[in-house]
Order: structure tokens, then sequence, then C-alpha cells
């Protein structure tokens, strides 16, 4: 349908694989009430000291994570590294605010990087741009000191100087100590008044940094430095047609949560129904763009009950269904009424939101169409085209056990 914008990082295999996991994961899952709990309740260093101290995930099974993403159809997974509050997964040797110093006492994102590149995903790191730890971070307006009365004080000797030098020795160590890295997500820039943009975050530093310790690697969009985005990251909503930016199609990868909460939340009760979940993955695939899913692993190191039932989903549909994602994009043919399309060459995939009773009208495809079938087991649809060439697709008065059921139709070549 579209041709997306060339990108500088290798996107190939990102565009084929179309769907992946991100996980949130931190000190933050302590407090279970959202990631960016230290911002939102303005607290001190000394007030969210005890998550930092009680850390200790005895749970920690990272072969159970992958094999749930594994069999859930995911293809890559992007873990968070560090994020907004400063808090490092791996024995970085430029903070000691990190996970070998609470009592767990030991890295903890290389024994997630080698459980999911075991079982053949391939891995992003998110890095985050802010530190609401670091002393040199200057105090800005979404700073969680944002509103003390002493604020131009709190600024006084930190220098963005030495926390830029901090980002660029911390991305060096992600990107030489952890194998390949596909994917680096840094988040985010909010550039404008007491906000931060790629001045300082030196962002072409960080890009030519990047692009030099991991050839191909794919960059976001939230550097605040345009030139360097391979791929654009929608969040938390849903785009309804292809994304263009400047006018250009690009490659895109909408970024999903489960539930309203990226880290674990105990009390967040808005999770998605199983066909939500399914939909979202249609429609962003039918629209050309990835999706990455996100889970929060819980204080204890594992993936909640909510979390694995979520999973689970994804895994019963894709285990018939995957041949209408990977290696799918968005279709130039319009779909029926309360149906999405993906292509793959001459397969046309018809995922079926709304089932009809009995027939299935589908205007314009008649004369292109050879054979109709059932994704999920196979079974021949018979269809008929009348003079206006609308194929009629002859349904089973119940529809199959599938949140979304999907037709596949084989086009003439």
């Amino acid at each position: 349908m579209y041709q997306p914008k060339a990108t500088k990082g290798n996107t190939d295999w990102f565009v084929q694989d179309r769907f992946g996991m991100f996980i949130h994961w931190g000190i933050y899952a302590l407090p279970a009430r959202h990631e960016w709990v230290k911002q939102r309740e303005e607290m001190t260093d000394e007030q969210y000291a005890p998550y930092f101290k009680h850390f200790n995930p005895v749970n920690f099974d990272p072969d159970s994570w992958a094999e749930q993403a594994a069999a859930a159809g995911m293809k890559y997974m992007v873990i968070t590294a560090k994020h907004h509050d400063g808090f490092c997964l791996w024995d970085t040797q430029f903070t000691e605010y990190k996970a070998p110093n609470t009592p767990w006492g030991g890295d903890l994102l290389g024994a997630v990087v080698k459980a999911f590149r075991s079982r053949g995903l391939r891995v992003g790191f998110y890095y985050s741009l802010i530190d609401w730890h670091h002393p040199d971070f200057t105090v800005d307006r979404i700073h969680p000191l944002r509103n003390q009365p002493d604020r131009a004080g709190l600024n006084q000797g930190r220098q963005m100087r030495r926390y830029r030098e901090y980002l660029k020795n911390q991305v060096r160590e992600l990107l030489t100590n952890f194998g390949r890295i596909d994917i680096i997500w840094y988040d985010f820039s909010y550039p404008g008044e007491a906000g931060k943009g790629r001045d300082d975050w030196d962002s072409a530093g960080l890009e030519a940094l990047s692009r030099e310790l991991q050839p191909g690697i794919i960059i976001n969009n939230r550097l605040d430095l345009p030139s360097a985005a391979d791929i654009y990251t929608p969040e938390q909503f849903q785009p309804r047609a292809w994304v263009h930016v400047d006018g250009e199609p690009v490659v895109w990868e909408t970024c999903q949560t489960f539930s309203g909460s990226w880290g674990y939340h105990r009390d967040e009760a808005t999770w998605k129904s199983p066909g939500q979940l399914i939909r979202m993955l249609v429609n962003t695939v039918a629209s050309g763009g990835n999706l990455l899913m996100n889970v929060g692993p819980t204080a204890r190191g594992e993936l909640d009950a909510r979390a694995e039932a979520a999973l689970a989903v994804y895994r019963d549909w894709m285990a018939r269904h995957s041949e209408a994602i990977y290696g799918c994009s968005a279709s130039a043919i319009a779909p029926p009424q309360d149906c999405r399309l993906t292509q793959n060459g001459d397969f046309l995939y018809l995922h079926i939101f709304a089932y009809p009773f009995r027939h299935l009208h589908f205007d314009g495809i008649g004369e292109r169409l050879e054979y109709a079938e059932f994704l999920h087991d196979g079974s021949e649809i018979h269809f008929s085209v009348d003079k206006k060439n609308t194929a009629t697709l002859d349904l089973p008065v119940r529809q199959p056990d599938a949140q979304v059921p999907v037709v596949k139709l084989y086009l003439k070549s």
C-alpha cells in the first residue's frame, strides 16, 4: 500500500515480525501504583529510598517471561534498562543506584537478555533520557521536586554537561556489554520552557554513538532529533491509518498496555478484554504498523495472573492466525463493513470483527478471488460473485471459536 520512508537502521526484520513485548520493571513495582509514582507524588529521594532498600525479586524467572512472550507470538522485546527514576537493572559502573546494590544483589538485565535471546527473540533496550535521581539532572517542569519552594536553589551546582557524559557512558555499556542489540528505545524529550530536548541530551552524539557501537540498530523518535528516527512510536492510542510524518509514510510501532499503567499497578482496574487485545493487534498491522505490548512484572519478579491471562489470549489466537500478522501489512483494498484486512503478496486476510449471519459481502473483489478458507482450520469457504463484482462469502451460522475469526483469501496472480 505504502513504501515507508527509508531508515538508517535495519527495519527489514522489524516490519516482518510485527509484534513485540515491552517490559517496564524497576523499584517502582514495590509501591505498585504507577511507574511515575515518584513524580506524581512529588517524592524526595529520601521518601523514595525504601523501594531501593527493599527491592528483592526472589521469584525472578526471566525464562518464564520469555517462554510466555514466545508462546504469545512476540518476536522481540524491549526492556527498561533504566526508567525515569534512575534505577538501573544492570551492573553499571557509573552509579551505585543499581540492582546489584539492592537486597537482590546482582545484575538482572543480562539474565533477561539471555532468556529472550535463547528463545529466538530479538533484544531491545529502553533507556530513559530523564533521571530524577542523578545529582546533575536539573529540576525542571516534570521533576518530582518541581514544586519545592527552593527549586531555583536546588539547581545550584547541577551541571547537565556532566549528566550528558553520564548518559553516553551508560549507553556505551548497554551497547557494548550485552551482544547484539536490535533496538535502542530512548524516552523522552519535552523541549520548551523548563523542559529538555536535543541540546540537553546531545541527541546527535547519542545517535552517532548508538550507530557506531551497534550498526543497524533501530532508534525511535524521542530524541527530539527527527533525522535520527527510524521508527515513530504513537503511545496509548490506536492510529486509524498508516502513520505519516511531514506527508511521508514511516515505519511505526504503537506501544500499548494491558491496563492503564506501564509498571506493575496492583489496584489498576482498566484491563482490556480478550477481544480488545486481538483487535488492537489486527488494527495495528492492518494500518501498516507494529504492536509493542507491555507487561509490568511484580516486585517479586513475576508476571501476575492478569498479565499471564492476557498473554494467553495472544497465545491461543496466534497459534492459528499468526500467518495473518507476520510479514503482513496494510492493504490497498477496502475491507467489508466491520472487518479489517492484512495482506502479504497475493494472500489477503479478512479479520471479522463483527461476525455476520451467514453471508459476508465483499465489494470489488470478486474477479480477483480464487479461493477462500478459514485460517484457523483450513476449511473451505464457498463464495459467489455477482454482476457488480461483489463476492459473497457463505459463512457458517456459528462463529468459530476465535476472538477474531480470519478468512484467508487467495487472489489470482
